[in-house]
């Protein structure tokens, strides 16, 4: 049958009768035996056989719509693979295997679309480069002969309009769309359900529908707040429930019958294709097509109106502390680093703050785990200063030691506690610490958790959900001069940014010269900066933090400056060259960063006081 007439009669069955679509291609296969974290989309070529198995199931389960195996066939996945070469290859067996399953069949073969996603860790991919990514695969797919363009499981409506828009400019005439809405009904960009449905038919998609992110009830009830005119097509895939991690793999508890008698209420909803997600199996499929015998598609339907309760306006949560952005128009600001102990003993730490405040610092920050070495809670040891000081506490937030779910936990929880100044790192790696056992997590990378915190402050979480309130945090971020790769460390300064950083704090400096560099470097860039000073204790400890320690450099005429020194003379010539950095420091910037050495508050605390009394001078 010519392609046109197959289109036609495509159309024709969407407006008389309820069509089942497939199910789930990943988790079935894992289910079949592939292990997770495999790159899927290589199966079409090393076991085409299987790919075409799961094609033939899920046809004979009654399935008409054929999603191919190309969901992520983009080069930028298949590179963390090293199969980027393979694209064509991979794309080309894929459309040629889902061809040969349904044979003579009635059905339509999809060229299935991803979003490119991108790892929480890693940089965000520019515009032009997701363009190029998109329209390669669109082209490939369209070039192999599939019958339509099906892209799922976009959380961004911009970039599902960018990949509709090369699409059409490609010459795709039919192409489905599909959104992953959680159960608030907005997509994590910030569109309602009914916004997207209505940009996406406007930029040419001749069905849309939802998929991959809700079950069979949450699905029912996005659908139920979506009108639906007489030239309409409506589509769903919702996943077989929440998953469940037993013994090392995931379940999903939606049974067969559980869809089969649903379908009835997706057909109420306006739905025009009903197929699976995540957790689905061809027993799926097959319990909603013999539920979609001689069912037909209404024509027109009105949205529900559903009253919302809301517990008071949004609004910001409580300022506990003033903002060290806000003293710097008046004063010069001090910040002392001073580690919480490794140990429960609390008495020595809190004694350090009192005596750090009564030097004058107006803030303690306070590392978290620094080195990947276990101390206490840097949260904890914060309410402790609370309780003993009016230093304003400024937290560092790793990536390292908590996943996407537990940063966000934890920053909330900062949030309703009034704490605000935050320094986002990414972390030092845990098998270089004391506990060489642990496992670092890294969803999210320094720049991924100015973008978190950054959302959080407008309202919203990682998924977009609206949390009813704002947080106020004044986001820090590092910045490492002591390198060779100065530039580049500039560029990657700019990104943090353009993400949503408020200030920077630097790496302690160990030469004069450099703290002009950066002050002509990054003075253009307009935010506040503080700039680290660390005592040198003896040539011992020079040493290890030149050679050990990263992101610090020091000078070898410095270190040979403390080669024959000892015990209290090293320290003293220590503490000389930090106060002659920081009198050089504050003839160019109004903060400093003061990391105190091996808890030794006293040296903090007399090097504050000199520099107080320089600034008052």
């Amino acid at each position: 049958m010519p392609w046109e007439k197959r289109m036609a009669t495509l159309i024709d069955r969407l407006n008389e009768s309820l069509l089942i679509g497939d199910g789930a291609l990943g988790t079935y296969l894992y289910s079949l035996g592939v292990p997770r974290n495999y790159c899927i989309e290589e199966l079409s070529l090393s076991q085409p056989y299987l790919i075409e198995k799961v094609h033939k199931d899920y046809i004979e389960a009654g399935a008409k719509i054929i999603r191919a195996n190309t969901a992520e066939a983009n080069a930028y996945h298949l590179s963390f693979f090293k199969l980027e070469k393979k694209l064509k290859e991979i794309v080309s067996s894929s459309i040629r295997l889902a061809k040969k399953a349904l044979g003579f069949k009635e059905g339509w073969i999809a060229g299935t679309i991803n979003p490119i996603w991108v790892r929480p860790a890693d940089p965000p991919i520019d515009l032009s480069t997701r363009r190029t990514l998109y329209e390669e695969q669109i082209s490939l797919l369209l070039e192999e002969g599939c019958d339509l363009l099906f892209f799922e499981t976009f959380t961004d409506l911009s970039d599902l309009l960018l990949g509709l828009e090369l699409a059409r400019n490609k010459g795709a005439q039919f192409i489905f769309a599909f959104v992953a809405s959680f159960e608030e009904g907005k997509l994590s960009s910030g569109q309602s359900l009914k916004e997207a449905f209505s940009k996406l038919r406007e930029a040419g998609a001749v069905l849309v529908g939802i998929n991959g992110a809700s079950g069979v009830q949450a699905s029912l009830h996005l659908l139920e707040e979506i009108e639906k005119k007489e030239t309409d097509l409506l589509g769903a895939y919702p996943n077989a429930g929440k998953p469940e991690f037993y013994e090392g793999k995931l379940t999903y508890s939606a049974s067969p019958s559980y869809f089969g008698q649903n379908v009835l209420k997706f057909v109420e909803e306006g739905l025009n294709l009903l197929g699976g997600d995540y957790g689905t199996e061809p027993v799926h499929v097959a319990a909603m097509a013999q539920a979609a015998v001689g069912v037909k598609p209404i024509k027109r339907k009105l949205a529900k109106i559903r009253l919302r309760y809301e517990v008071g306006e949004k609004e910001t949560l409580p300022q506990v502390e003033p903002s060290l952005l806000d003293r710097l128009n008046i004063k010069p600001v001090f910040m002392v680093e001073y580690d919480s102990p490794k140990t429960l003993s609390m008495g020595k730490f809190l004694e350090g703050v009192k005596a750090i405040e009564k030097a004058g610092a107006d803030a303690l920050t306070l590392a978290d785990n620094s080195l990947a070495i276990l101390r206490v809670s840097n949260f904890a040891a914060a309410i402790h200063v609370r309780r003993v000081s009016k230093l304003i506490p400024v937290l560092h937030v790793a990536c390292r030691d908590r996943n996407l779910l537990g940063l966000q936990s934890e920053l909330m929880g900062l949030g309703t506690l009034g704490f605000r100044h935050i320094l986002a790192l990414t972390g030092d790696p845990a098998k270089s610490g004391d506990h060489p056992g642990a496992t670092s997590v890294y969803d999210l990378n320094s720049i991924g958790l100015i973008r978190l915190l950054a959302g959080l402050n407008r309202g919203v979480n990682a998924a977009g959900k609206d949390l009813k309130g704002k947080t106020d945090f004044i986001i820090g971020c590092a910045f490492n001069p002591n390198t060779v790769q100065f530039d580049a460390q500039v560029r990657k300064l700019e990104a943090k940014l353009a993400a949503g950083a408020q200030f920077v704090m630097t790496q302690p400096v160990f030469d004069f010269e450099l703290i002009k560099k950066i002050f002509n470097y990054l003075k253009p860039l307009g935010i506040p900066i503080f700039v680290g000073i660390m005592p040198i204790l003896n040539y011992r400890n020079a040493e290890f933090l030149h050679n050990e320690v990263p992101g610090i450099s020091i000078p070898e005429k410095i270190r040979s400056r403390m080669k024959n020194l000892e015990g209290e003379k090293a320290t003293e010539a220590g503490v000389e060259f930090a106060r002659e950095l920081g009198e050089e420091i504050l003839s160019h910037f109004r903060a400093i960063y003061l990391i105190t050495p091996f808890l030794r508050y006293d040296i903090s605390v007399r090097l504050l006081e000199s520099l107080q009394s320089k600034k008052t001078a």
